[in-house]
């Protein structure tokens, strides 16, 4: 293995160094300098040795697949609804940046043109490992567009992010589905579409339904609500079978769970807090323009392997 020979090296240097310090004749600059070198070895040797132990830690095997991303109005009325569109744009900028695709699944829109529920999926290296701490109940606290007084409200947005699953991870059978077609509706329930091309899918044994009516083909509606089934199934055997992880996630960083409060938007006072890691960043604008926003999941996955390095060394 590479970082073992890297590693190995690193300390024959280290011994060298050492000897020719504490053994040598040599001037003294050259002395100084064979100090210095041996600081920066020590201190690479440290690198190498962190890295190595990080190889040994347990991995989620999720972790580099692609994601789905699910986003929910909460208490708030209609603009909990805007805040529902400002977060799921909020993580499409973000994907965009990190060089990730990102697909609209389904966008059901309010009154007020902002997002009910919306739903895209995110295909990247990466992507879900990065993005899995992203769920849970999103806070906004700020001046809505229709508030006339101009106090401040309080509303909620509940997202999820569910690894994305093939055919192979869950076998869906036909016996199993109840597949009903109906014709879409825009906000407010008025018709957008003269055929049935709008599909829901119930997944008998578990009760689970995805709804999907944002393509004008009921088959295009059909295969992306296929896809979001098969990440919530696969989400919830993830969860059956790490029960044990799940519990000492929520007692460190959080459940992941979308009744959990993780993190508030305080746009007059321009801060967004994570309150799992307790970091506040200033720049609200940034971190809603999906610029920032690795300042939150950067100390989520930092907090992940410090617990993961205490709960391997105990």
């Amino acid at each position: 293995m590479e970082l073992i020979k890297d590693l190995r090296s690193k300390q024959k240097e280290i011994e060298g160094l050492k000897s020719l310090v504490t053994n040598s004749a040599e001037e003294k600059d050259m002395l100084e300098m064979a100090a210095e070198e041996l600081l920066e070895a020590v201190e690479e040797e440290k690198r190498l040795q962190h890295a190595l132990f990080r190889t040994l830690l347990p991995k989620d095997e999720a972790d580099e697949r692609d994601c789905i991303l699910e986003v929910r109005a909460g208490t708030g009325g209609e603009e909990a609804s805007l805040f529902a569109m400002d977060i799921f744009r909020m993580y499409e900028k973000y994907s965009q940046k990190n060089g990730w695709k990102f697909d609209a699944i389904d966008i059901m829109e309010s009154a007020v043109k902002g997002y009910k529920e919306a739903s895209g999926a995110i295909s990247g290296p990466g992507a879900y490992g990065k993005l899995k701490f992203e769920s849970g109940v999103h806070r906004v606290q700020r001046v809505p567009v229709t508030e006339k007084s101009g106090r401040v409200h309080t509303s909620a947005v509940s997202v999820a992010v569910l690894p994305q699953a093939d055919e192979v991870d869950v076998q869906l059978r036909n016996e199993d589905l109840r597949i009903d077609t109906y014709r879409s509706g825009g906000s407010g329930g008025q018709s957008v579409n003269t055929t049935d091309s709008a599909v829901r899918i119930t997944h008998v044994p578990t009760g689970t339904v995805v709804a999907i009516q944002d393509e004008r083909s009921q088959h295009q509606n059909k295969a992306k609500a296929l896809k979001v089934l098969r990440a919530r199934l696969y989400e919830l055997e993830r969860h059956r079978l790490h029960t044990d992880r799940s519990k000492l996630r929520s007692e460190q960083i959080g459940s992941g769970d979308r009744s959990e409060r993780i993190r508030t938007y305080n746009f007059p006072q321009g801060r967004v807090t994570d309150h799992r890691v307790g970091v506040t960043h200033h720049a609200i604008e940034d971190v809603m323009e999906g610029e920032s926003l690795d300042v939150f999941i950067d100390a989520l996955l930092l907090q992940e392997e410090m617990d993961a390095i205490a709960s391997f060394a105990s």
